[in-house]
């Protein structure tokens, strides 16, 4: 599991965009957020860079936490 520093994910709107981007790229993947930090936890088997691509491209840039 790794946790990811979101920092313009702020709202439901913005947890639920993240979430559907994450499971588009891993259907088997597991999220864990924690919105007051902007972090989220993702357990997947899917490489971290193009997981990384993948949320830049829908707009919530991502860093290891």
């Amino acid at each position: 599991m790794t946790i990811y520093s979101i920092t313009n994910m702020s709202c439901g709107h913005c947890k639920a965009a993240v979430e559907k981007t994450v499971l588009g790229f891993d259907p088997d993947a597991t999220l864990s957020f924690d919105m007051p930090a902007r972090t989220v936890a993702i357990d997947t088997g899917r490489d971290d860079a193009q997981l990384r691509v993948a949320l830049k491209d829908a707009g919530y840039p991502a860093v290891m936490a």
